[in-house]
């Protein structure tokens, strides 16, 4: 954990720096704040920022793409949490990649499923031309952007506001467009359909950018924006004006009356509490005593199917059901030889259905602790209904109606890995610790799966593998390896991030917290309001 938690401070390092200290200061002398440093001004000091995807592309475009070229997160604002999507502007002027629209879209998200006021701080040169086709067409393509856009604004009343502090072409004009709150940025802004350029090449007529799409122009003869402002802090500041002022959306967030206790061990203990081998066995409850609030856990059936965790705890006050994997041999009172930890057999399958609806019933937000390495297999298995228990345990988590937080810490295997709400079942937030370990199955069982047959026939023939078959293993092997780790996952938009020991609490609880915002079924990308057919229809 140590090392991979140095590696990631490396690779975090480096990305949040954007295009480099050179396009940064090069910024700084137009006047113009970067993407971090708005967002600095913009939110609560102090707060805890949770940054969503900062790891995305990190390992593509020879490494030209940091963060795709935008920061998104959840933070706090005038003590209310919100989404932020921040064009980074030292990265290939703004542009957007084919992750860019991945990124917008996984932001717009998290704020229609949390019901929680998103602000847009544009500066971008629009599409990377050279990558047109992962960017433009598609059913989550850029225009999917604007259909969140027109939903958020007509139906689920969430608040948008955007800010227009750089260039804002073509087709992403229609962002801010469609936001509630438009402002713009005196001398430094601009927002058109088309830049002087295009405007000379189709019409013939030379056209200055200001008096084309500047702030003066749009505040003033269009009308198109709101808010003119002198520079960019001030910008920032009129935001926080604005959402200070922005009656409530949802429900409060889940919170009981009493106050936090401290969890019974320091987060730092993560660090020795996790194996330095992820097949070595460890205790969860002692993890689970880093992670919750020292009231501890009121664990439900502890006796029973005790490989799965079920109980009721808080973080940060914040009430929550918690399911989470043993990672040790149990035996319980089931009888029989003890269970593999980590496996999911049919009777903690039931018990996990039976406890998840419960607590979708109460309203309660629901944290998955994630070690888990699959469904048991076997013809014990098999006849005792694992097939249909498991249908039980994926519906019931799949329909649960509550907020879904997923924290890996090692594991996340096979069928076991949707069960315990993977990313394909819209969970609100998935995080891991760089111990995380993303896939189908781990590398040696790739390996047998792929060999095995033939590693079987040549010991029958008495004969040893070559060294092109040995080879072939190796490279099986040391892909996954590859594949497996924390950081690939989040390059690839498959969690949302990578977190620190002593950073998971302060994330958990301000996810939770904004997650619980919204009263209503979470579902899908959104669920529209009940009525909508009548009045629309």
């Amino acid at each position: 954990m140590e090392r991979l938690g140095r590696e990631l401070l490396e690779i975090r390092r480096r990305l949040e720096l954007g295009g480099g200290a050179e396009r940064i200061s090069r910024q700084r002398e137009r006047g113009k704040l970067t993407a971090r440093d708005r967002i600095s001004h913009l939110l609560d000091p102090g707060a805890t920022w949770a940054e969503v995807g900062l790891l995305v592309a990190h390992d593509r475009y020879d490494g030209e793409a940091p963060a795709a070229g935008v920061v998104t997160g959840v933070g706090v604002v005038e003590g209310r949490e919100v989404v932020v999507v921040a064009n980074d502007a030292t990265v290939k002027a703004g542009s957007w990649w084919p992750e860019t629209i991945g990124k917008i879209l996984r932001a717009q998200e998290i704020a229609m499923r949390c019901r929680i006021p998103i602000v847009y701080l544009v500066d971008s040169a629009g599409v990377n031309l050279p990558y047109q086709e992962g960017v433009f067409p598609g059913q989550y393509g850029a225009a999917r952007i604007f259909y969140y856009n027109s939903i958020m604004r007509r139906y689920l009343k969430v608040p948008q506001f955007a800010a227009v502090m750089g260039p804002c072409i073509a087709g992403g004009a229609y962002l801010p467009a469609l936001s509630d709150v438009i402002l713009m940025v005196e001398g430094t802004s601009f927002m058109g359909l088309g830049g002087p350029n295009l405007v000379k090449g189709a019409t013939g007529r030379t056209i200055g950018s200001e008096e084309l799409g500047g702030a003066a122009m749009h505040t003033g003869a269009s009308g198109v924006a709101h808010y003119r402002c002198h520079d960019d802090e001030e910008c920032v500041g009129r935001i926080r004006e604005l959402i200070a002022d922005t009656t409530k959306v949802g429900g409060g967030a889940a919170s009981g009356v009493r106050p936090t206790v401290p969890p019974v061990r320091e987060a730092r203990d993560l660090y020795d509490l996790l194996p330095d081998d992820h097949r070595h066995p460890y205790d969860m409850h002692a993890v689970l005593e880093a992670l919750l609030d020292g009231d501890g856990l009121t664990e439900f059936q502890p006796d029973h199917a005790a490989e799965l965790i079920c109980g009721n705890g808080r973080v940060a006050s914040i009430p929550v059901a918690v399911l989470a994997n043993c990672r040790h041999l149990v035996k319980d009172g089931r009888g029989g030889p003890p269970r593999l930890g980590g496996i999911i057999y049919t009777e903690s399958a039931e018990k996990a259905a039976y406890f998840i609806d419960n607590a979708s019933r109460q309203g309660l937000p629901i944290l998955f602790v994630q070690d888990v390495s699959g469904f048991m297999v076997g013809p014990e298995a098999e006849r005792s209904g694992i097939i249909r228990a498991g249908a039980r345990f994926v519906e019931a988590m799949a329909t649960a109606v509550v907020p879904k937080v997923v924290l890996t810490v090692n594991h996340a295997s096979g069928a076991g890995y949707y069960a315990m709400a993977g990313q394909g079942f819209d969970p609100d937030f998935i995080l891991t610790l760089p111990t995380g370990r993303m896939g189908v199955m781990e590398g040696a069982s790739a390996a047998t799966a792929l060999f095995g047959p033939e590693l079987e026939r040549l010991r029958a023939e008495g004969t040893q593998p070559g060294p092109e078959l040995k080879e072939r293993i190796e490279n099986v092997h040391s892909d996954y390896e590859e594949q497996l780790g924390a950081t690939y996952a989040a390059a690839r938009g498959f969690v949302d991030a990578v977190v620190l020991p002593e950073e998971v609490r302060d994330w958990l609880a301000l996810l939770l917290r904004a997650s619980s915002r919204n009263p209503g079924p979470h579902l899908g990308p959104f669920v529209l309001p009940a009525g909508l057919g009548e009045l629309h229809g």
